[in-house]
């Protein structure tokens, strides 16, 4: 079995000790250190390589947006008290994989861990009324799907993997789909981040909806865990 390396971000020490109990009662997962800061984040980053880092926003020395900027080797999710569409945005923006409120339930905490090991995105159900109205706006003015397509290069082959992986498919459930081989696919995936600018899905995603690519509903499937919350 694989066990997930947990890298835990807070100037709050009882915050991340606490977290890491949780993350330590968990077979597949494992705290391998704790920072209080985002200088300190990537110091511990370089040393010991944590595959997703857990990450406060507000904090002395560097904050977390500064981080996420020099972040390398694995996936951070913005983990906060600040619901703040300004933080989401930006998060998401400079290559975070996920943005969840301190007062998650810890399964959906250990929930969003493992999604975004496994290479989805996570938000939760409150900050995606505000990355929708952020999105929206741009969806609106967008002056439609064959010219933004175009303008980034994206070949017809390229714009159905990248509705699927929308759509919340997996590399190996669009290869089955559209009867291709995985490399194949994986290579397809790959040519959608590098035209349209995104370092993962969410980002991938993100784009695919501003540009009218996919609808709303599509990318509430692929952003948000599993909620009640009525849209």
């Amino acid at each position: 079995m694989t066990v997930i390396k947990v890298g835990l971000v807070d100037d709050q020490e009882l915050f991340t000790s606490g977290l890491a109990l949780i993350v330590d009662s968990q077979k597949d997962l494992a705290a391998c250190w704790q920072a209080r800061n985002g200088r300190e984040a990537l110091d511990c980053q370089a040393a010991t390589r944590a595959d997703v880092t857990l990450m406060d926003v507000r904090m002395p020395v560097m904050n977390g947006l500064q981080a996420i900027k020099r972040w390398f080797g694995g996936r951070v999710i913005v983990l906060t008290t600040f619901d703040d569409e300004d933080y989401l945005t930006e998060a998401l923006a400079h290559g975070a994989s996920g943005f969840l409120v301190k007062d998650s339930a810890p399964r959906d905490i250990l929930a969003a861990v493992r999604t975004v090991h496994a290479g989805d995105a996570v938000i939760s159900p409150r900050s995606t009324r505000q990355l929708l109205a952020r999105v929206q706006p741009v969806l609106r003015s967008s002056t439609g799907v064959a010219q933004a397509t175009q303008r980034v290069g994206l070949t017809a082959r390229e714009v159905e993997v990248l509705t699927l992986v929308a759509s919340g498919l997996s590399n190996a459930e669009i290869a089955e789909k559209l009867w291709i081989s995985l490399p194949t696919v994986k290579t397809h995936v790959s040519q959608v981040f590098h035209k349209t600018g995104s370092r993962d899905r969410v980002q991938a995603v993100l784009w695919a909806c501003a540009h009218g690519v996919i609808t709303r509903d599509k990318l509430l499937k692929e952003l948000m865990l599993a909620t009640d919350v009525p849209l």
